[in-house]
Order: C-alpha cells, then sequence, then structure tokens
C-alpha cells in the first residue's frame, strides 16, 4: 500500500460518514450494555473532525491523525474519546516522518494496539474495541502486504466475536452473563473505522 495525507483524509471523512449514518443503531447497542450515548459521542467527534481537515494543510499522514486524534478527544465524551483519541494519537507518532507503506501501516496498528490496552487495561476477550484491533494487527502480521479485503473481514468477524463474550470492563461488566448476546459498540465503531480504511484502499 502507499498511503499518503490525501488516502488519510478521505479514511478519516468516510469513518464520520458511517458513524453518522450508524449513530443510532451505535447507540441502541450501547443502551443494551452500556450508558447508551456512545453513537451520539463519536458522531458529534468525528463530525467536528470532517469539518476541520479540508481546511488545514497536512506536510504528511501523521499529522492528519495528530489533527484527528486532538479533535477526538477535546469533543467525544465518555471512555470512547480518550480511547479513540490514543489509537490516532498512537498511530501518528508511529507514522512520523515516514512513508506510509504496508510495514509502517502494521507498526501503526501495533502502536495504537499498545496504547489503547495501556490506556483501558483491556485485554483481548473482555468485550471490547481490543477485540477487533488485536485480531486485525495479528492478520496484519501474517500477510506479506496489507490488504483491504483481508481487513474488512477479519474486522467483521471480530466485530461479530463479541456477541457471545461476557464483558469485564466499563459499565457492561456490571452485567456479567448479562452482557452476552449483545455486540460491543466499540468493536462495532472499530469496524466502521476498518470498513472505512478498506474503502479508501480500494478507491486508491
Amino acid at each position: 500500500m502507499k498511503f499518503e495525507v490525501e488516502h488519510a483524509v478521505d479514511w478519516i471523512t468516510k469513518v464520520n460518514e458511517k458513524i453518522q449514518e450508524q449513530k443510532d443503531y451505535l447507540s441502541s447497542l450501547d443502551r443494551a450494555i452500556g450508558d447508551g450515548d456512545h453513537g451520539i459521542n463519536m458522531a458529534r467527534g468525528f463530525q467536528e473532525v470532517a469539518n476541520v481537515l479540508p481546511n488545514e494543510e497536512f506536510g504528511e499522514v501523521s499529522d492528519v491523525l495528530k489533527k484527528t486524534a486532538t479533535t477526538v478527544m477535546s469533543k467525544v465524551g465518555g471512555a470512547s474519546g480518550p480511547l479513540y483519541g490514543t489509537v490516532f494519537l498512537k498511530m501518528a507518532t508511529a507514522a512520523k516522518g515516514a512513508e506510509v507503506d504496508d510495514a509502517t501501516f502494521v507498526k501503526m496498528v501495533e502502536a495504537a494496539v499498545d496504547g489503547v490496552k495501556q490506556r483501558g487495561k483491556a485485554e483481548e476477550g473482555e468485550k471490547t474495541m481490543i477485540d477487533v484491533w488485536s485480531p486485525l494487527l495479528s492478520s496484519l502480521k501474517e500477510e506479506s502486504e496489507v490488504n483491504s479485503e483481508k481487513i474488512r473481514e477479519v474486522a467483521h468477524s471480530s466485530m461479530e466475536s463479541t456477541k457471545d463474550m461476557v464483558a469485564t470492563k466499563g459499565r457492561a461488566a456490571y452485567l456479567k452473563e448479562r452482557s452476552k448476546g449483545h455486540l460491543d459498540p466499540g468493536a462495532v465503531s472499530s469496524y466502521y473505522v476498518f470498513e472505512a480504511l478498506a474503502e479508501t484502499m480500494e478507491k486508491g
């Protein structure tokens, strides 16, 4: 892959479009096992990012992701702001000064996973966004090149797998066994992030 500034802007813009479309769905998922505001918070934050990006000049991919991170951190409420802010900030740091090719992109996702695990004190299997990001990282490390079809496929199956998990983190943890049978909202919004990425890559 060759990922440049315009691709990064396109990616985040597409993420916003998906979040806006699915805002009510994300909040309904969150009502089942959380505070019920995941869709609203994410929609507010990413709309702000989409408003800001076209008006800025960016020197490299890292700058786009850093701007995304700081905007998300300041505008998205709840746990999602700090976690998604961490994702994009860590990706920005890993991409700094580098040409974003396959190898750099894997490092970016790895940095994001490490950052979220640290920030959210979460591991795989606890019904959180990590359950999409971590399997996706494993898949990227196995492939010789970053493949949009594979990204979409792994992100989707990983999201689906959260339905059968029992939550041990966040508000959903209070429900214990009753959290089973519901998709994790953060895993679903993470799927939209990767679906948007796949679409951006396919557009070229």
